[in-house]
């Protein structure tokens, strides 16, 4: 963007929306070098809470933009804890286990305060000299044609604009990102079609911060009272976050009141002498997707793609694995690496995957949400039952629908852990530069590569590591290398036991920490041809042994 405010004329991504989820889109392409112009309606940040939860992998994906969970302990902490769901009396019904590490090397759960990480995504993005972002403005018109997007945009009318002029401006993009929110203009604009589950229910949504004296509780419960279903979870560091539903034929406005807000808060503990009533809002709880999420040149990501109920924590989590699934593969349309057909595996991928979490979110809300008080009974027996056989049920880790993948773990979630090189001991993804890589056991088994396929690796951060050799290694960059294998020490034994169950001496790691395939010492060079292969056509090849 010129110094006197005006926008570009060329980019090769225009992403609309500001929110988490474009955040993460601009902050992956303009960290990769790409040119990229956000788009945002609002004229200022949202300033309340809205998303408050996520889990091991969504922590991975802050991580690789430098905001891990441990550098931001002011916007984000860890739940190490059960989910405990009781019934109007008290009794508990089920104790969802969200404790312990995760495959990605944090914590199952975290609780965090949206503006917070909205403003340190926000600084990400401001240090990125290729990012311009444009405020108070929207996109009114998308013409989608054979090498570009033409864009328009509409400025004015607002502050975002510095004086109210409306102008149109055009704008050619290489792509379009819409990740403009439940309310997507992108999506229109694709003439996208939406399927509706005919799931909804009107809920209060109120956060809170407890003061020096107040007595609030300290765990995530769920209370599935047939009297007012509620839910009670931590908000971010030093924030509490309630959520009660609207009863039948109650008065949505009646209900959105501060003094309905302290009536319904008044049994957890809060006052309005102890805490401060940061927000309350009623929500309508959704459940949908768009039937299509690429149209040529132009796709939508996050809530423009997909709605959940809040029951599972998993909303803004699906937008972000959206986000990391889109970003490696636009970045290698951009380099030259791949056809533009690579971007066909991002619907299917991702649509499965946000599926089977809605479906999730919309089951745990058919469990909390009965109010007829035989139903509830016969809920509450059922439930009972199984938590006293010893049932601790863990959220969902769907893989990802077809695509880019192969074999029977292509497509799941790769691990990480520790990692020791001679410039010192960190997570993988820090010290590797990212979580894309070909994992060998021994580096004697890596394979013999084309200058090509060294390029094409090393342009999609691919990098080929191994957990042992036999020979000396020489060090490059702070890093152990025989001929071109870096050498890590596994520090917690995290990979060796990986590889262990995988039954696997070879796993080919995506740049979106999911893995292409699995494979056997002299599979190696089959995994990372049939990657490239379908990298560069946009279809899987199947090579090699029947694990490949």
């Amino acid at each position: 963007m010129g110094p006197d405010g005006r926008i570009g004329s060329t980019y090769d991504v225009v992403v609309v929306g500001y929110g988490p989820v474009g955040t993460i889109v601009a902050a992956h392409l303009g960290r990769r070098g790409h040119r990229v112009l956000v788009v945002d309606r609002a004229d200022a940040p949202y300033p309340l809470p809205r998303a408050v939860t996520h889990c091991s992998d969504v922590a991975r994906i802050l991580q690789s933009v430098g905001l891990s969970p441990d550098a931001v302990p002011d916007v984000t902490e860890p739940y190490d804890a059960m989910y405990v769901w009781t019934n109007g009396n008290d009794e508990t019904l089920v104790e969802v286990d969200w404790s312990g590490l995760g495959e990605s090397g944090w914590y199952n759960t975290y609780f965090f305060d949206q503006p917070s990480l909205e403003r340190a995504l926000d600084a990400v993005v401001a240090d990125l000299p290729h990012v311009d972002v444009v405020r108070g403005a929207e996109v009114t018109a998308l013409d989608d044609g054979t090498d570009a997007v033409t864009v328009t945009i509409r400025r004015g009318g607002g502050s975002g604009d510095g004086g109210g002029n409306i102008e149109d401006v055009e704008v050619r993009a290489a792509f379009v990102v819409g990740a403009d929110g439940a309310r997507s203009t992108v999506r229109d604009l694709m003439d996208s079609g939406w399927h509706d589950e005919g799931y909804q229910h009107d809920w209060l949504v109120v956060d809170v911060e407890p003061g020096a004296g107040a007595s609030v509780p300290t765990g995530a419960t769920q209370r599935c009272d047939t009297d007012r279903p509620a839910t009670m979870v931590p908000g971010g560091p030093g924030r509490r976050r309630w959520e009660f539903m609207r009863l039948p034929g109650e008065d949505p406005d009646a209900l959105n009141t501060p003094d309905a807000a302290w009536s319904l808060l008044a049994p957890w503990g809060p006052t309005p002498d102890t805490a401060e009533l940061v927000r309350h809002s009623v929500y309508t709880f959704q459940a949908g997707w768009a039937e299509r999420w690429r149209r040529g040149r132009v796709v939508i990501a996050g809530d423009a793609a997909h709605l959940m109920p809040p029951f599972a924590g998993q909303g803004l989590g699906a937008g972000f694995r959206d986000a990391m699934n889109l970003t490696w593969k636009l970045d290698a349309v951009l380099r030259g690496v791949a056809a533009p057909a690579l971007l066909d595996t991002y619907t299917p991928e991702r649509q499965h995957h946000a599926h089977a979490f809605v479906d999730f979110s919309v089951s745990l809300g058919k469990v909390i949400c009965i109010t007829d008080p035989d139903e509830a009974a016969a809920r509450d027996r059922r439930l009972q039952a199984e938590h006293r056989a010893g049932d601790r049920p863990r959220p969902p880790r769907p893989g990802l629908g077809p695509g880019l993948h192969v074999g029977e773990h292509g497509g799941v979630l790769s691990r990480q852990g520790r990692v020791r090189t001679p410039s010192g001991t960190g997570r993988f993804d820090d010290v590797l530069d990212g979580p894309g890589a070909l994992l060998l056991r021994r580096a004697e088994d890596a394979p013999e590569l084309s200058t090509r396929d060294r390029a094409d690796l090393a342009a999609l951060r691919v990098t080929v590591v191994a957990l042992s050799a036999d020979g000396p290694a020489a060090v490059v960059d702070d890093v152990a290398v025989i001929e071109d294998v870096a050498v890590i020490d596994d520090v917690d034994g995290t990979y060796t036991a990986w590889l262990d169950e995988l039954g696997a001496d070879v796993v080919l790691v995506r740049p979106d920490f999911h893995l292409y395939g699995t494979g056997t010492g002299d599979d190696a060079g089959a995994l990372v041809r049939g990657f490239l292969e379908g990298v560069r056509t946009g279809t899987c090849v199947r090579v090699g042994s029947s694990n490949v």
